[in-house]
This record gives structure tokens, C-alpha cells and sequence, in this order.
């Protein structure tokens, strides 16, 4: 209880959390003079040896870890019979507590905060530890702002029979991930997943699934399709909304490999933000588009009735069009409207054997109309990976004849691929007749077989002399 001491050497001065295994105090430590964290394990667990190993397992693989965003275990041990940790003591309010109090944040500092946490958690996984209860409640702010992960209390290494074994659901089921809530194996996707999550919180203000209930939240994490961030809150930038997307995979093939990349990704958003043309308008970011994957949009329950009704409008609007189309000739070989016009938008590179970024920031410059201004590549002393590509976006799914590129580096060659996920899973090669050298303005003419959204003018081989390729311009006819 406050007042007393632990270890001859500990004295509680302030309960400040409790949870299902432990208490956690502010406590003097008479022998340093100094502030510290004192865990103590409840009373009830104490006669329980699968806790008591639990609670000291926790000490032993925290202490290993000294990370600037994970907080620093100082000490462990035993008074009369009740199992304790000791923390180094974090001034501050918790992440949870934050946004409670602040409401969403800003884009810029959710990412800060997300970024760090990813860190650290990263750097938990390449020394073998799995969190498995990442939450807003387990992050903590010091006086400077800088988040440190805690209360690794229910983690489990890499290399024990804990993270394999299925049937035990462990975490909290605002955060929890799918294969945890259905008590499958967990690793490090798993922390990616509630990171996902708790990201999603500090941009929105309030979790994905809320419910009454830990079940009823779970089975929402497994069943349900989060929310579509852009939704929610319009303004957030297409790659930030895309990295909460693929945290937020049912499946964990599908997030991010690790922590480490999800991190990285984290932190090319941020820098996204500092790029020419953004606007950081408090809790709003408005931005270029990068090169991300489209968002998820939830789908609506609709009747059976409301889509026959649908489609019977849908044929009657279409047969309406077929007949202005045939009276202003456009069947007859006219001019097309200018509705059937299509315009390209760069949005990106697609980097997938390097570093996944080529100066994406520039790829707008392609597709301003100024032939003054492009997108370039990086400078290369030997260009030996397969390719560098700009990716374009039509807008909507369509089927050109030919791209026109206009470039002041003439001579490199290149051809077109195209898909309609702005990841490149889908990325194949529509030139008729393969690669072509690029000279001055060129013309590819295009093969498609069904409508596209996405186009690259994927860089096969760079002009002669040349230690990059400049794209001035680039049209769909």
C-alpha cells in the first residue's frame, strides 16, 4: 500500500496503474534518491508458479533490451513472498491519456509518436521479443515528448513454445489482432497489427471497432473490415491512410514483414509531409498524392431489390448515352468527346528492387503540362537492376491506344506496365512490342486487354552517357 516499503528500499508514494496481473506505483528509491516504477505482481498470483515465472520472465528479456523508446527495467526481486519489477519513472501522461484529453492529433505527430513506438518495438522483435499488447495505455510520454513502449508483461520470445501454441487469447480487444483474438500462433505481425490500430486512434480519436465487450470487439477485429480512414477523416494523405490499411490486414501475410518496415514506411510519410506543395493546417495534412495502395472502402449491405432497381436504371442511362453517342458520330469514327479525354495524374515511383522510392515527390512534375519541369531517377554509376518506373494514375480504369513521352535525357529505353493496385502487385508489361528506345517525344503503342487504372513507363536501360532520365512530359491518346 502507499506508505510503504518495499525491499527496505522502495517507498510508495502514488498508485498510478493497475491491470489483470499487477499494480504499478511511484515509488522513492531511498538508496539513489531518485524517482522510480514499482511493479508488483497481486497477491492472488503470488502462490501461482505459471505467473510468478510469467512476471519474472517479463524482467529478464525487458532488461536485456536498453532502447531510447522502451522503458529501462533497473531491478527485480522478492519482499515476503510479492514478486517486483523496478522501471525507471516517466513523467508523463500515457498515450491513451493524450488523446482522451486532445482528441485526435495532427498527422505530423501521430506519425512522430507511431514512428517511435514502431522503433522500439522493432527493436524488441530483432532481439527475439514479441509485445502481443501494444496499446495506447503501454506508451509512455516523458517531459521531452518522446514515447516509451512498457509493460511487456504478456510478451513471449521468438524461440518458445509461447508464440506458437494456439487456444490461448492474450491482449487487449480494442488492439488485438485477428490470429490473436482466435487464439492462433502470434509474431511480429501481430505488434503490427494493434501498432496499426493504435495509430489509427491518434488520428481519429477513437479505435476502429469499439463494443461492450471484449468478445464482441474481437470478433470484430476477426470478421469486420476497419473503417476506411479516409472516411473519417478526409484530409489525411493517401500514403498515411494506405500504411493504417496494411497494418490493418486480416491476413498477416498481407501487413507489413516487419516492424522494422513498417516503421520505415512511418517514416517516409513523415517526410512526405515536408515535401513541396504540403500544407501541415494543425490536425489536418493536405498532400500530393504518393505512390501507395488505394484504401480499402467498406462495403454496404445493400437489398436485393435496391440492386435490381440499380442495374435497371444503370441499363436505361446506358442506352441513353449509346444513342448521343451515335447521333454526335463517335461511332462513325468523329472526334471523341472531351469527357472520353484521358488525363494522367504521376503519383509515384515504383522502386521494387531498390529502395521503393525514386523521387516520388517529382513524379507530378511529368504530367503538368510544362514540358520546363519533370520527374527524374536517381543518379546511377551502373544501372543494373531490372528497371525504375513513374507510376501514373488515369483516375479510372481505362484503355488507351499509346503513351506519349517527352524526355530531355533521349536515348534510354523503356516500356509500359499497368494494373489497377497502386502497390504494383499487379503490374504487368501492355507494350506490343516490348522495350523501345525513348527519343525526344515517343509514342508506345500500348496492347490491353481489359481497362487499367495504373500505368508505369517502366526504365529498362538508361541513355547512353547518361546517369539518370529525365520525364518532361507524359500523355495517354
Amino acid at each position: 500500500m502507499v506508505g510503504d516499503t518495499v525491499a527496505e528500499r522502495y517507498e510508495l508514494e502514488e498508485l498510478v496503474g493497475t491491470g489483470g496481473m499487477s499494480s504499478v506505483y511511484r515509488a522513492h528509491d531511498t538508496l539513489l534518491e531518485r524517482n522510480v516504477a514499482l511493479k508488483i505482481l497481486h497477491a492472488h498470483y503470488t502462490s501461482d508458479d505459471e505467473f510468478v515465472e510469467r512476471f519474472k520472465h517479463e524482467a529478464r528479456t525487458v532488461a536485456q533490451l536498453s532502447h531510447p523508446n522502451i522503458v529501462t527495467v533497473i531491478d527485480r526481486g522478492e519482499d515476503n513472498g510479492r514478486q517486483f519489477i523496478v522501471f525507471e519513472y516517466i513523467d508523463g501522461e500515457n498515450l491513451k491519456e493524450l488523446v482522451v484529453r486532445s482528441g485526435r492529433l495532427s498527422v505530423r505527430e501521430a506519425l512522430r509518436l507511431a514512428l517511435q513506438v514502431a522503433r522500439g518495438l522493432a527493436f524488441a522483435h530483432e532481439n527475439g521479443l514479441v509485445h502481443r499488447d501494444v496499446k495506447p495505455q503501454n506508451v509512455l510520454l516523458n517531459g521531452d515528448g518522446q514515447a516509451k513502449v512498457t509493460d511487456f508483461g504478456i510478451a513471449r520470445t521468438l524461440d518458445v513454445d509461447g508464440v506458437t501454441q494456439t487456444g490461448t487469447v492474450l491482449g487487449t480487444s480494442n488492439y488485438i489482432a485477428p490470429e490473436q483474438a482466435s487464439g492462433q500462433p502470434v509474431d511480429v505481425q501481430t505488434d503490427v497489427y494493434s501498432l496499426g490500430v493504435v495509430l489509427y486512434e491518434l488520428l481519429v480519436g477513437d479505435v476502429p471497432f469499439p463494443g461492450e465487450n471484449f468478445v464482441a470487439v474481437a470478433m470484430k477485429h476477426v470478421n469486420e473490415p476497419p473503417p476506411n480512414l479516409l472516411d473519417v477523416r478526409k484530409n489525411v494523405p493517401l500514403r498515411v491512410a494506405a500504411a493504417v490499411d496494411r497494418a490493418l490486414e486480416k491476413d498477416p501475410g498481407q501487413r507489413f514483414p516487419t516492424m522494422d518496415a513498417f516503421a520505415g514506411e512511418l517514416e517516409a510519410c513523415l517526410a512526405g509531409l515536408d515535401a513541396p506543395g504540403d500544407v501541415d493546417e494543425g490536425k489536418t495534412i493536405v498532400t500530393r498524392r504518393p505512390m501507395v495502395a488505394q484504401p480499402r472502402r467498406r462495403r454496404k449491405q445493400i437489398s436485393r431489390w435496391a440492386v435490381g432497381s440499380v442495374l435497371l436504371g444503370l441499363l436505361a442511362l446506358a442506352a441513353v448515352i449509346v444513342g448521343l453517342l451515335a447521333l454526335r458520330g463517335i461511332h462513325g469514327g468523329g472526334t471523341p468527346s472531351q469527357a472520353a479525354t484521358i488525363h494522367l495524374l504521376g503519383v509515384g515511383s515504383w522502386d521494387p528492387f531498390g529502395d521503393n522510392q525514386e523521387h516520388s515527390s517529382a513524379a507530378p512534375n511529368a504530367t503538368d503540362g510544362k514540358e520546363s519541369t519533370y520527374w527524374e531517377t536517381e543518379h546511377y554509376n551502373s544501372f543494373t537492376k531490372p528497371g525504375v518506373g513513374l507510376v501514373l494514375d488515369a483516375g479510372r480504369r481505362v484503355k488507351p491506344h499509346g503513351i506519349t513521352i517527352k524526355t530531355g535525357t533521349p536515348g534510354f529505353t523503356a516500356e509500359i506496365k499497368a494494373g489497377n493496385n497502386l502497390t504494383g502487385i499487379d503490374f504487368h508489361t501492355v507494350s506490343k512490342g516490348g522495350p523501345e528506345t525513348i527519343n525526344g517525344e515517343t509514342t508506345i503503342e500500348l496492347d490491353l486487354h481489359s481497362s487499367q487504372r495504373y500505368f508505369v513507363v517502366w526504365i529498362t536501360k538508361l541513355s547512353p552517357g547518361k546517369s539518370s532520365v529525365q520525364i518532361n512530359e507524359v500523355s495517354a491518346s
